[in-house]
């Protein structure tokens, strides 16, 4: 199955984190960051859960197992939006976007504001 279509916990999305930002680590580098000092163990049958998912992927280094994402750290955003926008905003990215600007308090950059201009004259021409 893809890595999409399973959910990431809590403690999985903070170790995506860890690994997305270093691109790569091992058991004990993501267990030395991670918040609440889990034990190796955890942090280790954690990893394997995400490998076994189909986050990530490792490659041998010795006596280490060194943890890669599947997928670039895009995508995995997109995929998440995704399911934010079909959770929260009954698959509207209309209502999504609203929310966000709303957010913003009506105090958006202006270049934000032309960057968000720029993306839905693209999308019109599509």
């Amino acid at each position: 199955m893809p890595a999409a279509s399973h959910h990431l916990s809590r403690r999985e999305r903070q170790i995506m984190d860890i690994i997305f930002a270093k691109g790569e680590a091992t058991a004990a580098e993501v267990a030395e960051v991670l918040p609440g000092e889990p034990s190796d163990s955890t942090v280790r049958t954690l990893l394997r859960i995400m490998e076994e998912k189909g986050h990530l992927r490792h490659r041998e280094d010795g006596p280490r197992f060194v943890y890669l994402p599947t997928r670039t750290r895009a995508a995995e955003s997109k995929s998440a939006l995704k399911r934010v926008v079909k959770t929260f905003f009954e698959g509207s990215f209309a209502a999504a976007v609203a929310a966000l600007v709303d957010t913003a308090d009506g105090k958006l950059p202006a270049e934000e504001l032309k960057r968000i201009e720029a993306i839905i004259r693209k999308a019109k021409t599509k």
